[in-house]
């Protein structure tokens, strides 16, 4: 079994390049199930629209992740009702619309792959304890009773909640990713007891930028110009940034993770 997990689709070129590569890459790496983070997919690079998510859905990908800019676009809190496929962070507050877990078949039916979005309490928008969250799920999602394989989606800014996260989940999950800071760290690795982990994955987006902004805008709102705007993305030629999980059919639990730089300024 093959996860394909990619990091924050940052705008046009983000979703330019998954158009462009993403199944070569599917079908080079014989991927059994593909994950991405779409909260950034939007054209002004904040939230993600119904189309846009459809378009993904028929570009082979099986779940969209999110974080904090799940709501930016209004459209989305009626559209994430009625689309399972999409996530927001499961840790929300009370009431909030969709769902931040589901449990989904490969596309040959052969198995069921839990997959769980949680967001970090430090620095984001106001939730519910993460961990208390986390814990129930874990409850909930059993690996090897209720489903085949188990990826979380942890969307947070400090590098501590996201490694807690991961030795939480170690070996009750295939795999822990985290998501939000656009920039990939170098600690990809199994943990002791067999789950895939990265503290971020990155994003999918162009690397010569301000993580995913366009630089020189990004460079005078810093210095407060008044010639500043709004931050817009930038639009050269994006870099796709994720992991390979490769897990065990019989355990759930990872036996091999390959760090995935493809295309554009980023060099793995």
């Amino acid at each position: 079994m093959k996860i394909l997990v990619l990091g924050d689709v940052m705008g046009p070129a983000g979703r330019k390049a998954i158009k462009k590569s993403l199944s070569k890459i599917i079908n080079d790496n014989e991927i059994d199930f593909t994950i991405i983070n779409g909260e950034n997919a939007a054209d002004d690079g904040r939230g993600i629209t119904k189309p846009i998510a459809e378009e993904f859905f028929l570009q082979g990908i099986d779940v969209i992740t999110s974080g904090n800019h799940i709501w930016d676009k209004k459209e989305t809190t009626e559209y994430i009702d009625k689309e399972s496929r999409l996530l927001r962070p499961a840790n929300l507050v009370e009431g909030s619309p969709g769902n931040g877990y589901g449990i989904y078949m490969t596309k040959d039916n052969k198995f069921k792959v839990g997959v769980i979005n949680l967001m970090g309490n430090v620095f984001m928008r106001k939730t519910k304890d993460v961990f208390e969250v986390a814990k129930a799920i874990k409850d909930k999602i059993i690996l090897k009773n209720n489903v085949d394989f188990i990826v979380v989606d942890f969307h947070g800014e400090i590098t501590s909640e996201k490694m807690a996260i991961g030795h939480f989940f170690d070996g009750s999950s295939t795999g822990v990713v985290g998501t939000h800071t656009h920039v990939p760290t170098a600690d990809t690795r199994i943990l002791e007891k067999g789950t895939a982990y990265q503290t971020d994955i990155g994003m999918c987006g162009d690397y010569n930028s301000v993580i995913g902004m366009n630089k020189e805008n990004s460079l005078k709102r810093f210095f407060k110009s008044k010639d500043s705007t709004e931050h817009f993305p930038s639009e050269g030629e994006a870099t796709l940034s994720g992991i390979i999980i490769e897990a065990d059919h019989n355990t759930g639990l990872a036996k091999k993770i390959t760090r995935l730089i493809e295309g554009g300024s980023l060099i793995k």
